[in-house]
């Protein structure tokens, strides 16, 4: 089956078909990362530019590790040494990066938009967005819906509940459009101050309450308070007392399915919005979710480059 998109720009364009396309690609990928020689010469030829105009731990080394895995040429461009500070504008660093003749530019920006507005000016290059302002990070929700499918064998009838900072969390709005495409419930929780009007439309369940949105879930996915985001509008008091209410702890844990599993897409800032008795229990799986998120962003590779032999 071949992939339909040439960018990555929105998990709300993935049909079911895509999705399942990229998790059965990514699960073959992960044992390439289980093996003592994790190196394969699928994309060897293919050049991947990974342009980041924020700052990234997880996103950016995965997708370096996931490039160099299969032998492509990674490169990473910070914009801060680029000649982004010489004021070169977006479109122009595009352009010189698809003129020596980059196959995919991978773009972390904190301008919603700014993805596909590259992906609408580049006539060669595949765009990835790795994260646009407070508007998605496609490939961190398919990282996580990898995740759960292996802890639950299927998506379609789970409840996942996704809390915390809902206003400025891309990743909330790309698992509310995968996870509802697969057929899952999507409940969104936080503060009101941290509940943009319109999620209902979107068809996400809305609550105010931590206890009723944890109730019998499947899945908890905790958020972190967002606070480089704030443009001088606080959202919230102070972070003891968004703690006191929404900070996922032992007690409101028992209120999910037994079996359910706790989620994260970091960084985690432990004591406001999870305590580390449930960041460390048994239930939680963050540290697969940042295996899984390595063999994602090869299967992305891989498929939007026209790979070849994995072998």
């Amino acid at each position: 089956m071949s992939f339909a998109h040439k960018h990555i720009i929105s998990t709300k364009v993935l049909s079911r078909a895509d999705i399942d396309l990229i998790l059965t690609t990514a699960q073959s990928f992960k044992e390439i990362n289980q093996r003592d020689i994790k190196k394969v010469p699928t994309l060897r030829g293919k050049t991947i530019i990974n342009l980041f105009y924020e700052n990234s731990t997880r996103t950016r080394t995965s997708f370096e590790l996931a490039g160099k895995r299969m032998s492509a040429d990674t490169i990473n461009i910070a914009a801060a040494s680029s000649s982004v500070s010489k004021g070169e504008t977006l479109e122009d660093t595009a352009k010189n990066i698809e003129a020596m003749d980059a196959d995919v530019i991978v773009m972390r920006h904190p301008a919603s938009g700014a993805p596909d507005y590259l992906a609408h000016r580049l006539s060669r290059c595949s765009v990835i967005n790795a994260g646009d302002g407070a508007h998605e990070h496609p490939t961190q929700s398919l990282l996580d819906l990898m995740t759960i499918k292996e802890h639950k064998g299927t998506l379609e009838g789970l409840t996942v509940a996704i809390i915390g900072d809902i206003a400025r969390s891309r990743v909330a709005r790309s698992n509310l459009y995968a996870l509802k495409t697969m057929g899952a419930t999507v409940r969104l929780a936080g503060p009101s101050t941290m509940l943009p009007p319109g999620l209902e439309e979107l068809g996400a369940e809305v609550y105010t309450d931590i206890n009723a949105a944890i109730k019998d879930a499947d899945v908890v996915m905790m958020l972190r308070i967002q606070l480089e985001r704030e443009g001088g509008g606080k959202l919230l008091p102070t972070k003891r007392e968004y703690a006191q209410f929404f900070a996922l702890n032992p007690e409101n844990m028992k209120l999910a399915k037994p079996d359910a599993i706790v989620m994260h897409p970091g960084p985690l800032n432990r004591g406001v919005e999870i305590s580390s008795y449930v960041a460390d229990g048994k239930q939680n799986v963050i540290l697969e979710q940042v295996e899984n998120g390595v063999a994602v962003r090869m299967a992305l590779l891989y498929l939007l480059t026209g790979g070849s032999d994995k072998e």
